[in-house]
């Protein structure tokens, strides 16, 4: 494989560049139309997208800000208040 290889009219490299984006939401609707037909299409690309967005969900899911408590909101909200 080739990051050079094209199918679907778009190259791998390209599809690596716009993994971020495309994990985002934050493609157009026909560039995200032609990066899937290219993953539908390209074992190597398929793979690697596969473990890439389950990468970029964990990361998420673990790095989600988590609510505080309401003991620790009041302390927090003291504190500033205070302006430590």
């Amino acid at each position: 494989m080739s990051l050079d290889d094209r199918v679907a009219g778009v190259s791998c490299r390209e599809v690596l560049a716009q993994l971020g984006d495309y994990q985002d939401g934050a493609l157009a609707a026909d560039a995200r139309a032609t990066l899937e037909a290219h993953v539908g299409a390209c074992a190597n690309c398929a793979a690697f997208g596969g473990a890439y967005g389950g990468l970029v969900a964990r990361l998420r899911e673990r790095l989600a800000p988590r609510p505080l408590d309401a003991d620790r909101a009041a302390r927090l909200a003291a504190r500033l208040a205070k302006g430590d």
